[in-house]
């Protein structure tokens, strides 16, 4: 597949949290493909790089790679931190990461697992955007999104995932609310994502371009991005708030 789909997006630079895998690879590569220069962080340094060479592999150069741990706030402030020391603005903060929990049995999960989960989600998309905040305010077009799941919607209960991981979500949902309001007379969009299950195919992948996308079909990846692409690269005046999707 060819790096540069279009240059779109070539002024722009875009934070991705939780990049080394599934969706967040999937948003840093297809970033990068719209000409973005994208900063892309992981829990660990090597699972961002191996991103990062990906993207370079295509003949993109302008990508950054970071480690950060959303359950330590002075991991989260040393990769905001590192980002400052390359780049004076972020035009786009993507808030990907948060952990997975399965289980519908409250007592199915380890003490730890449920401080990580919630830690993850909810703290860590406050403490990134916190930090970022300030370069976002220095960029004249700053959005933020926020991949949050059905799961921060108030009464749904067809997911799998452990309590702890609604919980997440219910805050990641709240905080998103409250903030598209309070950054409104910023300039600042606060833009979040409420996907059931979906299906993510690996955007450099023949299958990219040939899954099935009926109205029977699960949501996938490539509608999922298009949607993120979408909303941010809408002019000034107009702020979209979220998108919820019907789950199959």
């Amino acid at each position: 597949m060819d790096t540069i789909v279009s240059n779109r997006f070539a002024d722009h630079r875009v934070v991705v949290t939780g990049a080394s895998r599934d969706f967040g690879r999937t948003l840093a590569i297809r970033f990068a493909q719209e000409g973005a220069e994208v900063f892309l962080s992981a829990r660990t340094l090597a699972g961002a790089q191996k991103v990062q060479d990906e993207i370079r592999a295509l003949g993109h150069a302008s990508v950054h790679a970071f480690a950060c741990d959303l359950t330590d706030p002075a991991s989260i402030r040393d990769f905001a931190a590192k980002v400052t020391g390359v780049t004076d603005r972020i035009d786009i903060l993507i808030n990907n990461a948060a952990r997975w929990l399965q289980g519908t049995d409250l007592l199915s999960a380890s003490d730890d697992d449920v401080v990580d989960t919630i830690a993850s989600g909810a703290i860590g998309t406050v403490l990134t955007t916190k930090n970022f905040l300030p370069l976002l305010l220095a960029s004249d077009h700053p959005d933020i999104v926020t991949m949050v799941s059905t799961c921060g919607v108030g009464g749904f209960d067809r997911s799998s995932a452990h309590d702890a991981f609604y919980a997440a979500k219910h805050a990641q949902a709240g905080f998103s609310d409250i903030l598209s309001k309070r950054l409104r007379d910023k300039g600042v969009r606060v833009i979040s994502l409420y996907p059931p299950d979906f299906r993510n195919t690996d955007p450099l992948s023949d299958a990219w371009g040939s899954a099935p996308r009926t109205p029977n079909d699960m949501l996938t990846s490539q509608s999922l991005s298009e949607c993120v692409l979408f909303a941010v690269g809408q002019p000034r005046d107009c702020f979209i708030k979220s998108f919820h999707f019907e789950q199959v």
